[in-house]
């Protein structure tokens, strides 16, 4: 899904998943090498017309959103991420995952150890 956005949309639409909502002006100021205002406006009504965002009103000002989807933005982002930086390896993006990490607690690695005997379920060709 967000694969297909041009560069600028994809960033936009990024910002507004991470930042919960803003305002055209604060999408630009968290742009690297941001387009003009009136661009980011126009980038903005594009991903409200593909359905991806959405505004409301406060104080004369349009606050934008992304639309509840983030399982789907999710699974994009990662796909996108695996593919391009780690030769299409979850296994490999995992590892470095967990590299940045200090500690793990107690419920996260359980939920890692469910998700590893899950997937060699899934694989049973590559078993251990």
């Amino acid at each position: 899904m967000i694969d297909s956005l041009p560069r600028r949309e994809r960033e936009i639409f990024e910002i507004l998943c991470s930042a919960g909502e803003a305002t055209a002006a604060d999408v630009r100021g968290a742009m690297a090498d941001p387009p003009s205002y009136s661009a980011v406006r126009t980038l903005l009504a594009r991903l409200e017309g593909r359905g991806l965002i959405r505004h409301r009103v406060e104080d004369l000002a349009y606050v934008y959103k992304s639309v509840p989807q983030a399982s789907k933005v999710r699974e994009s982002a990662l796909k996108s991420m695996v593919r391009t930086f780690f030769d299409g390896s979850a296994a490999s993006a995992a590892t470095a995952l967990l590299g940045l990490t200090k500690s793990l607690s107690a419920d996260e690695a359980a939920a890692l150890r469910r998700a590893i005997d899950e997937a060699k379920t899934s694989n049973p060709e590559e078993r251990e």
